[in-house]
């Protein structure tokens, strides 16, 4: 999950919701008593999973966090060996190249006694 899902989704859930002043009934009305707690429920579910959001995302950030350190030591116990496989690597080239320089050599001598 993106790390701006996640906040616009705390941020919508996290806001609870701003009546008009007109519409909301006084507090000595039973009706309103029942209202102000369904809103309060409503905030109270909006905040817990805004919390149990935010430890998923911590959980997935420990774990992607490991997943790396564990990358890097891999990297780090490889480093040497592809620096030794790319030594060799051009010695080889190297020693082709002088053995090509040599048949060529061989080639131009064969060449030189049939004429």
């Amino acid at each position: 999950m993106s790390q701006f899902s996640w906040e616009s989704e705390v941020l919508e859930q996290a806001q609870p919701e701003v009546r008009p002043e007109h519409t909301q009934e006084p507090l000595s009305d039973p009706g309103a008593l029942a209202l102000s707690v369904d809103d309060f429920s409503a905030l109270e579910d909006r905040v817990l999973r805004a919390v149990n959001l935010v430890k998923r995302e911590r959980v997935a950030r420990a774990e992607a966090e490991e997943r790396a350190a564990q990358a890097e030591a891999r990297l780090a116990e490889q480093s040497p060996q592809v620096d030794r496989l790319q030594i060799e690597l051009t010695t080889l080239h190297t020693e082709r190249e002088h053995v090509r320089q040599r048949v060529e050599r061989l080639l131009a001598q064969l060449d030189a006694l049939e004429i």
